[in-house]
């Protein structure tokens, strides 16, 4: 941020995106604004605060930006004393600059490179101490650069070390850096803030909800109910009680999940190794990995050896990986590009190997530290999680106001009335607030989470979990789902379908057993290009792997002890594993197989890179060979064109169109007497000779096609989003009912720009079904010619695609359906596109390579054993896809059910409010116990129970509405206020037409006219109103199972509807004396008043069935046809009419395209 407070390019000084993904840190784009403490100001806004009793600080707690306008002045970010923050949200903080004093001379022992930089960034004060300025924000600490003229986040001084720049740390920091940089970076703690309960009870009261509640009950006090006062103060007082308890808890149980702190070994300077607590691990620490291994307290590079680990707390994955080395090059280090040599926080290394002498253990450097390591941003995220963008809750707020306006029309109304009556001032005052307290319910934002709860509690019990609630509403509204392949909508285990060798004159027969291949180089690719490893015997790693080895029958051993024995009969190498064969047979490197071949060096697989990459050496040392396992494509792109088969494209796009998967090997020799172990990948991963194709069969899971239909069926978009092949992820989706068998595919086929051609862009049938249509259809749109189609694209086209040619992405993305070889950044990016064109996105993967895009979509669904993966928001433990059509499900009853709550809650209030209104003209009102008798017995059963009800059995084509203000809801809410209205006053003025009418006492008012005829008549009609307003409010079909499902909520409903019936018709002299009621005597009229509330029911249940059939859709016709607000509909609309669009079998450059413009 520089000193106007924009974020800038720390490299150029230019103001650019933050480096950082904002979606995965809420923090990166911020304005900041400096000021310094004004002292006239601050003993001013004391006085206001003393002499407005404390309301001027409420103020300033409330709007912190206020505090510090009122309190401060403006400064330059250099002098701050105060600093005013604004998130990308639109969300202020105030934060404080703090200073830590750095010894005299400490910037020196960074070394001249990095000293050069502290000197003219890091912000000093040289009178007589050293000071660094800084500031923490959610955990992160940012620093003051000088130069830069702004506070960076302190993990900046870091950020461009290479992989050779981490790999001079392996001798380890001497005490005196060591210290220096803690002062710089701080501990290595991931702190989660534990407030203490004075602190939370001062938080929790200060609270608007709870400020209005204070009101309320002095309002009451002064207005004599005190009955009706204690028992909110004493419900209050628990709600309270409830929540200070509960936040507490869950920040204990987070604090003890996220802080961690153990003892581990470090190298000093001087080689020397001290044990020392994590907290002390600052940057550029070596640290000493032992063999048992360790969780790990910090992100590190692996300098040395080899790690299993366990990161299925980050990911979900339950499979451990195997990281690696990191090579000591001179490109810039990224923990996101190097994971296979990266060790992040929080995971758990099961064994470490091959980094030290006597072979066990590893080193590593450590990275990153607290809130900066990959568990910290994950913690952060739960911490301070990212504002949902979601209508509902929106509009709650709105609607809030509306009912304040509301309650302010009737406060003039009544203060107009009473002074006509010559009333007392206190009287007046006190009647026209009190109309306040009754027309907004404080609880309502309480309320409407109810039916979240119980869809949580639902959820649970089907072994899905959810770490954000607020997204199960989301759920409803989903409107296109994402599926990675393999392990989601497919077989995590594969099995060996053939191979075929290859070569210069072609393919040879396909072998369906690898065990009957010749002895040869393909054979020893098979079995020894993996990164499998044992523990306690046992092989773990990818299944993929394991399926490969197993079906060589050849055998993975690991050296024991030192590994000198190993070591010695495999040239001097360092061993990492030995491979033997299951027979004794001549080998291609000329000995007897059983005498097996090492793996010196490893090269795991890369998601970016789409291959992995082993070096082997021959027993005794006499020759090595470096093997590369891969995606075709790839493979084949690094091999010597003249190893290729002529028939390798028509031969994969066989196998490939069968729905298997393909992976190519292939080869080359290695100089055994070079440095083996420190081998550059690109080096090893060039001049290959191609070996053959490996096919392995991915069977569709049995549930993923009865899913995937459930979600055609309910017009909700299924999208495969995969890093396998094309052809193959075609083949899966017909399998699976994604694509249908009477729709067609065509693939999109872009390029980027290169030095010999300018992008292209094409879209192409397949084969066999251009064949089939002619030139007429072809020839003609698509869309009007109404055709059913499908697009598929891969990895490369569509980052050519968003690069080259954006005007057609968002054309693309509609029809889009198969997304192949896509990276993992690359899913990320798709679910954000899609985001863009006003989809509801979700998004369902095994939280490995998924992670990104789980946590862009809008519902991110992690198919994992573990029971909280932070990896998406919510965890399946069902290693299917049968948990979505359920979440889906979940999430529209939970959403209908929210609806329902909050018109119950509004109503309620409107109920009251009318009630209130029409006894205040008549100069009485309700009683303190009647007030209690409905707020407690009747609406909070009600509305506590109302949400019980489960989600229908299927999934309709319908989504519930997400507006609050939309013209059913509103409409809906204003005709059952009036008819609401209507019911009373019909009640008051039949009552007072009896010949037995008795006038109210005119010299009094209020509760002094207690009991009366018409509080009588207006208690015992709104007393069925709030009773029949639930019924008619609580929506079911076609989202939520019928009301008799709901048995508690069916049963409260009886009782309180035979309790009014009891009151109404025969209250006896104990209650009505309780209840302050007048005790009608003529049963007619009982039963009159019994007939109006039954008509009363009647009008609005018929009214409500109306809005529901589209009643209130006409007056939409006065406003004319309007845009829909949802882009992708507004797309669709206009590709429909467009008879361009889809140009078959061209190839388009970016200078000839017909835009489409739809904004």
């Amino acid at each position: 941020m520089n000193k106007h407070g924009r974020v800038v390019d720390l490299q150029s000084g230019l103001p650019s995106p933050c480096p950082r993904d904002p979606l995965l840190s809420p923090e990166s784009h911020m304005d900041v604004q400096g000021y310094k403490w004004v002292r006239w100001r601050v003993w001013l806004c004391r006085l206001g605060a003393v002499l407005s009793l404390g309301s001027l600080l409420i103020l300033f707690h409330w709007r912190p930006r206020l505090g510090v306008l009122a309190r401060c002045r403006s400064c330059p970010l250099a002098l701050a004393e105060v600093l005013l923050l604004r998130d990308g949200s639109g969300g202020q903080h105030v934060v404080k600059v703090q200073t830590v004093e750095m010894e005299e001379g400490s910037l020196e022992m960074l070394g001249h490179q990095e000293e050069a930089e502290w000197r003219d960034t890091v912000y000093l004060h040289k009178n007589e101490k050293t000071l660094l300025h800084y500031y923490l924000f959610e955990g992160l600490r940012y620093v003051w650069l000088d130069r830069k003229g702004s506070f960076c986040r302190v993990s900046v001084l870091n950020e461009d070390w290479t992989c050779k720049d981490l790999h001079s740390f392996h001798k380890g920091l001497s005490p005196g850096e060591q210290s220096m940089r803690r002062s710089m970076f701080g501990d290595n703690l991931i702190d989660v803030p534990v407030k203490s309960y004075r602190r939370l009870l001062i938080d929790e009261v200060l609270n608007p909800f709870y400020i209005f509640q204070a009101f309320s009950i002095t309002l009451w006090i002064i207005d004599d109910y005190y009955f009706y006062a204690l028992c909110i103060f004493i419900i209050s007082i628990i709600s309270i009680s409830v929540s200070l308890y509960e936040t507490r808890k869950q920040s204990v149980t987070l604090r003890n999940m996220a802080q961690f702190i153990t003892s581990v070994t470090v190298r000093r300077e001087s080689g020397e190794e001290d044990s020392v607590s994590s907290v002390e691990l600052v940057p550029g620490d070596c640290l000493i990995i032992p063999q048992e291994g360790l969780l790990l307290p910090c992100d590190a590079a692996l300098l040395a050896g080899e790690c299993l680990v366990n990161e299925s707390m980050l990911t979900g994955e339950s499979v451990p990986v195997l990281k690696t080395s990191l090579p000591a090059d001179d490109r810039t280090y990224s923990s996101d590009t190097e994971r296979r040599h990266t060790l992040f926080c929080g995971t758990h290394i099961i064994q470490a190997k091959g980094g030290r002498l006597g072979g066990g253990g590893a080193v590593a450097v450590v990275t990153s530290t607290g809130f900066f390591t990959a568990k910290g941003d994950l913690v952060s995220s739960i911490l301070y999680p990212q504002p949902m963008n979601f209508r509902f809750y929106k509009d709650a707020m709105k609607f809030l106001l509306i009912l304040g306006f509301i309650a302010l029309t009737g406060t003039i109304y009544i203060f107009l009335i009473l002074l006509k009556a010559n009333v007392t001032w206190m009287q007046l005052v006190i009647r026209s607030l009190d109309i306040v307290t009754i027309t907004v319910p404080p609880a309502l934002p309480a309320a409407i989470t109810t039916g979240t709860i119980y869809a949580q509690s639902r959820l649970k019990k089907c072994n899905i979990f959810c770490i954000s609630p607020p997204r199960i509403n989301i759920c409803g509204k989903v409107s296109v789902f994402c599926f990675d392949k393999t392990g989601t909508l497919t077989e995590e285990g594969l099995d060996v379908w053939g191979v075929v060798e290859g070569g210069s004159a072609g393919f040879s027969e396909l072998v369906p057993d690898p065990k009957l291949l010749p002895p040869g180089y393909m054979q020893s690719a098979l079995a020894c290009c993996h990164t499998v490893t044992l523990l306690r015997g046992q092989p773990l790693g990818d299944p993929l792997e394991l399926r490969m080895i197993e079906s060589t029958g050849w055998t993975l051993q690991e050296p024991e002890g030192d590994g000198d024995v190993v070591q010695a009969e495999y040239g001097g190498h360092k061993v990492l594993t030995v491979m033997r064969s299951p027979i004794q047979k001549l080998h291609f490197y000329g000995h007897a197989s059983s005498e097996a071949v090492a793996i010196v060096q490893r090269f795991p697989f890369s998601s970016a890179l789409q291959r992995m990459s082993v070096v082997t050496v021959a027993h005794g040392g006499r020759s090595a060979r470096a093997f590369v396992k891969g995606s075709p494509e790839m493979v084949t792109s690094l091999c010597r064109a003249d190893t290729v088969p002529p028939d390798f494209s028509s031969t994969l796009h066989t196998f490939s169109s069968e729905g298997l998967r393909v992976l190519a090997l292939a080869c080359k020799p290695v100089d055994v007497n070079s440095d083996l172990m420190n081998m550059k990948r690109a080096d090893v991963e060039k001049d290959l000779q191609f070996l053959g194709l490996l096919m392995m069969k991915n069977l569709v899971k049995p549930e993923s096609a009865e899913v995937i239909n459930i979600l055609r069926l309910a017009q909700i978009r299924n999208i495969m989003v995969t890093g396998d092949n094309i052809l193959t992820a075609v083949n899966v989706a017909r399998s699976c009912g994604m694509v249908g068998s009477d729709e067609k595919v065509i693939f999109v086929i872009a390029s980027p720009h290169t030095t010999q051609s300018w992008p292209t862009l094409r879209f192409s049938l397949e084969e066999e079904v251009a064949a089939q249509w002619s030139a007429e259809v072809m020839g003609q749109s698509l869309y009007q010619g109404g055709f059913d189609y499908h697009l598929a694209i891969n990895g490369k086209s569509f980052a050519a695609l968003c690069d080259h040619f954006p005007e057609y992405l968002p054309k693309v993305l509609m029809k889009a359906t198969v997304f192949a070889r896509m990276s993992p950044d690359q899913k990320a990016q798709l679910v954000k596109e899609l985001q863009k064109l006003n989809y509801r996105v979700g998004m369902c993967g095994d939280g490995a390579n998924d992670c990104g895009a789980l946590k862009a979509a809008d519902v991110g669904v992690s198919l994992s054993e573990a029971e909280a993966s932070v990896a998406s928001p919510f965890t399946s433990k069902t290693e299917n896809i049968s948990c979505v059509p359920l979440l889906i499900r979940e999430g529209r009853c939970s959403l209908v059910t929210s609806f329902s709550l909050f018109r119950y809650m509004a109503l309620y209030s409107l109920i009251q409010f009318s009630s209130v209104l029409i006894l205040n003209t008549v100069r009485t009102t309700l009683a303190d116990l009647q007030f209690l008798f409905f707020d407690l017995f009747f609406v909070t059963l009600l509305a506590l129970f109302m949400g019980k009800g489960g989600p229908s059995e299927e999934l309709y084509p319908s989504r519930p509405p997400a507006s609050l203000l939309s013209l059913p809801v509103f409409g809906s809410l204003f005709i059952h206020t009036c008819l609401i209205g209507l019911g009373q006053l019909s009640a008051f003025f039949i009552t007072r037409m009896q010949e037995w009418y008795i006038p109210l006492n005119s010299t009094v008012f209020g509760k002094e006219n207690l009991p009366n005829m018409e509080n009588a008549c207006v208690f015992n009609l709104s007393g069925y109103q709030y009773i029949f307003i639930a019924v008619v409010v609580t929506k079911s079909y076609p989202h939520k199972k019928p009301l008799y499902h709901n048995v508690v909520f069916l049963c409260i409903l009886l009782i309180h509807f035979a309790v009014m019936t009891w009151l109404v018709l025969y209250p006896g002299p104990f209650f009505s004396q309780v209840l302050e009621l007048y005790n009608f005597t003529d049963m007619n009229f009982k039963m009159l008043l019994g007939a109006v509330a039954a008509l009363n029911f009647l009008i609005c249940f018929v009214v409500e069935l109306l809005i529901d059939l589209g009643l209130l859709n006409c007056l939409r016709l006065l406003r004319g046809k309007r845009q829909s607000k949802k882009q992708y509909k507004r797309l669709n609309a206009l590709l429909s009419d467009s008879t361009s669009w889809l140009p078959l079998n061209q190839t388009l450059t970016p200078r000839d395209h017909t835009v489409i413009n739809f904004t």
